[in-house]
């Protein structure tokens, strides 16, 4: 883990120098508001709470956070700098825990800039703020698992587009985990048990749990396992493409 806390300043301070992190963080709010108070109805259901805010997030996501994750490996590669990092005093798990965290923390500056929307629910009636600040922690963690995904799938190519589409494609895969058109797929010929386990891959049915209030360790050890999981894969990687 040596050297992952400059790499970290050094990343988070590279997303707010350019105007990319603002675009983000402004689509992300208007997104938010817009799923919320238009889709979601969140006047008309007439309840203190912000279920109709986070019932989007797993949607939200899935189109914006592969969009953050797809330059951190892959723009490396493709303009050469992939191997100078690795001369650079920072070992391997240094700088790829630098730049997930950082990337991590920036999706938690853009879910932090929602408060607005814990503040309307507040003036508007009496909410049960613990379950929203679990809504709150069962998104940022689910930010976390989009983002390591992305960044594993950053590392193994050049390409920025394939990055973003790969990762969609895998994102989606995981929120339907517990779903029938994925069930269906393996059903035929996988045992009860296999199914079962990927069943509990849902990110949905995950962060359902969750964002009503219910912090489930298992929940936790999911999200806090595919993100290790996946940061080890993202390394191995990077070793893979040291031929290139």
């Amino acid at each position: 883990m040596r050297g992952w806390l400059p790499i970290l300043k050094r990343e988070l301070a590279g997303y707010f120098v350019t105007p990319v992190a603002y675009v983000f963080i402004v689509i992300f709010l208007i997104l938010t508001g817009v799923f919320t108070f238009e889709i979601g109805a969140f006047f008309q259901q007439g309840q203190a709470d912000l279920r109709a805010f986070f019932n989007f997030h797993p949607w939200l996501y899935l189109c914006l956070i592969p969009a953050v994750s797809m330059r951190l490996w892959a723009e490396e590669r493709k303009g050469g700098t992939l191997e100078l990092l690795m001369t650079l005093p920072v070992s391997k798990a240094g700088a790829v825990a630098g730049k997930f965290l950082a990337a991590w923390l920036f999706c938690g500056v853009a879910l932090v800039l929602t408060f607005p929307m814990w503040l309307t629910v507040n003036y508007l009636g009496s909410p049960d703020n613990g379950a929203i600040g679990a809504g709150y922690i069962g998104s940022f963690l689910m930010a976390g698992g989009f983002l390591a995904i992305g960044a594993c799938v950053s590392a193994a190519t050049r390409s920025q587009v394939i990055a973003f589409v790969v990762s969609v494609v895998v994102c989606f895969g995981f929120l339907l985990a517990g779903y029938g058109p994925v069930i269906n797929v393996f059903s035929p010929w996988a045992p009860q048990s296999v199914l079962e386990t990927i069943a509990s891959f849902s990110f949905l049915t995950r962060f359902d749990s969750i964002g009503k209030g219910v912090i489930d360790l298992r929940d936790l050890v999911f999200f806090g396992s595919l993100i290790g999981g996946c940061l080890v894969l993202n390394a191995s990687l990077l070793d893979a493409g040291k031929g290139e």
